[in-house]
């Protein structure tokens, strides 16, 4: 006898095409709607179906506006993954130019130094943030399988210098070296970049979390950030001032990508503006939903 465990019950593909037919969704081909669904979580893709549930005042029905095509929904998913991708890639260069100069000018205060309370600045030496990050860091060491490492264990008994150490940390323990630092080196590391150390600080937690929704396929396109980055003074970056960005949208956030990837010498990504421009024509989720001003394109020489 079937027993209730509180657990939604399994589904077949088809089965799925019909619940959302029965919604209101337009499905097109059924068949080409089911291969579309075994390559893709049902589930997965109700966040891009989200939009097209008609609200009430608590909330959102499972029922759909009219005029909901399942194809819409496709396109709006395959645009965040397209998203996505070119988000991560130009991220990459930004996050290695930033490792490069924070390892660096660790290293310049002492070239010998390691990882320890005492090449970095009064920050490290209060409460227990360092000790913990010190033993996340070890970890990451001990997991290591870079030949530099290896070299290191085995000429100098694994005791990285901070040059090097730096290249085995994730953005997230990088984002908490560059809090640690001597105030010195946090300057100098932010006059490259282009924003003060507190904004660039704030940065680097916001771009964290782009990067990380980017490596675990999760929505980018349409989402609210919590973290809202420190911005400079209206004046100090004419580029950045005239982007007039949502800064709590994505377009936002990749705003900040496009001005640190001009700051550190690297390029402004053409990459990002032709994704941009592919955003899928779809009259119920438009793409001011990523917090694009109409004339983004025109508006800042970091977008144009």
């Amino acid at each position: 006898m079937f027993v209730d465990s509180g657990v939604k019950a399994h589904e077949s593909y088809a089965r799925q095409v019909e619940i959302l037919a029965a919604r209101g969704m337009d499905m097109g081909d059924r068949e080409s709607a089911e291969a579309t669904l075994r390559r893709v979580n049902y589930y997965r893709l109700s966040g891009y179906w989200y939009p097209f549930r008609k609200q009430f005042e608590g909330g959102r029905e499972d029922d759909f506006y009219d005029g909901t095509r399942f194809s819409d929904v496709v396109a709006l998913y395959e645009f965040d993954a397209r998203l996505r991708a070119a988000t991560f890639t130009t991220l990459t260069p930004v996050e290695l130019a930033i490792r490069a100069l924070l390892g660096h000018e660790l290293g310049r205060i002492d070239p010998c130094a390691h990882l320890d309370a005492e090449l970095l600045g009064p920050i490290a030496r209060q409460g227990d943030r360092y000790p913990r990050w010190l033993e996340k860091y070890q970890r990451e060491l001990n997991w290591s399988r870079e030949d530099f490492v290896k070299h290191h264990d085995m000429k100098y008994g694994g005791r990285l210098p901070v040059w090097a150490a730096v290249e085995i940390i994730d953005w997230g323990s990088l984002t908490h070296l560059y809090n640690f630092a001597p105030v010195g080196v946090r300057e100098d590391v932010a006059d490259a970049c282009g924003p003060s150390p507190s904004q660039l600080a704030s940065w680097l937690k916001s771009l964290n979390v782009v990067r990380n929704t980017c490596a675990h396929h999760g929505r980018l396109f349409n989402w609210v950030h919590t973290l809202t980055p420190k911005l400079p003074p209206v004046g100090r970056h004419a580029d950045l001032d005239a982007s007039a960005a949502d800064w709590s949208r994505t377009f936002g956030q990749l705003t900040l990508v496009q001005f640190l990837s001009d700051r550190l010498g690297l390029g402004r990504s053409s990459l990002l503006r032709a994704v941009l421009k592919s955003y899928p024509a779809v009259q119920a989720v438009p793409v001011a939903h990523m917090g694009i001003p109409d004339d983004w394109q025109t508006s800042s020489p970091l977008w144009a």
